[in-house]
């Protein structure tokens, strides 16, 4: 059997975007020889791959399989090509990164710049996701580095403690709840809220908090990011569930009020989490020690 790596890469894009013509122009092929070369594949195979309907394209498990071997075949030269990179060959690196929104939004953004100034020939592919996604996809070689919050299940992972992460209630200064120190979530849940996005994973996270109660978020409005957020709720808009350190930054320059979270899954701890650090290409060990030494 012969494999080339633009069928592995290309199997692997129409993976994460289940369509064919959005997996070849992430490819550089056009839709037709995208369409060919997964032909080929399979009757090389002598497995059909794809399921074709008109909404789109999903693994057959002979696909999925592939895609899995596929991603483990380019994680070994991904690696391959970054212990070359001291050689002077000009090979760039590519890491890619899965992490929860606050890691994202608070603590990440120095670091990637400085990391990326001092390492020119170095890319990263920076994703939000949900931890139990985040684990799976280390797991899978979907990604190099997690980020994940609160206790989840990888044993067969390395998880290094990285920060932490609270999360608190914002309110407006002049709402019912603002001179309280702390609240049960169980008590605020009749309120207005204001939310990130249904995609985000601290909206799922929130959302998954109040299931857990037999409630529903009253979802007031949803905004793009944290500062829009912490402005519709000084605005009275509603209240909401953000993290204690971008509820300390908007506080300098907004009139909101914190009010502490008593339930124990306020208190999350940040883990990094890898397959293997030392097999990790030496560029994104570097980064995962640059990540480190931020703390």
């Amino acid at each position: 059997m012969h494999f080339d790596f633009v069928d592995l890469r290309l199997l692997l894009n129409i993976a994460d975007t289940q369509n064919l013509a959005r997996a070849a122009e992430r490819s550089h092929l056009s839709a037709p020889a995208a369409s060919n070369r997964v032909k080929n594949l399979e009757e090389q195979l002598g497995v059909k791959l794809l399921y074709r309907t008109s909404q789109g394209v999903t693994l057959t498990p002979a696909g999925e399989a592939f895609v899995h071997h596929a991603r483990l075949v380019l994680e070994r030269v991904e690696h391959l090509a970054g212990d070359m990179q001291e050689y002077g060959e000009g090979i760039k690196g590519h890491v890619r990164i899965w992490a929860n929104t606050t890691a994202i939004s608070e603590f990440m953004p120095a670091v990637l710049s400085h990391f990326l100034r001092d390492h020119p020939d170095v890319n990263i592919d920076l994703r939000e996701v949900l931890s139990g996604e985040i684990v799976k996809g280390v797991a899978d070689s979907a990604t190099d580095i997690g980020i994940v919050a609160g206790n989840v299940h990888a044993e067969h992972l390395e998880m290094l403690p990285y920060r932490d992460d609270r999360l608190v209630l914002v309110t407006s200064c002049d709402h019912a709840l603002a001179k309280q120190a702390s609240v049960d979530f169980s008590q605020v849940l009749g309120a207005n809220f204001v939310s990130l996005p249904t995609s985000s994973a601290i909206h799922a996270f929130i959302t998954s908090a109040a299931d857990a109660l037999g409630a529903r978020l009253k979802l007031r409005i949803q905004v793009g990011n944290f500062e829009a957020a912490c402005r519709m709720i000084e605005a009275g808009v509603g209240i909401g569930v953000v993290p204690e350190s971008v509820a300390l930054r908007h506080r300098k320059t907004m009139q909101i009020a914190i009010v502490g979270l008593n339930d124990p899954w306020a208190e999350r701890k940040l883990k990094i989490c890898v397959r293997s650090l030392k097999d990790l290409p030496p560029f994104a060990r570097a980064l995962v020690d640059r990540l480190m030494a931020a703390v």
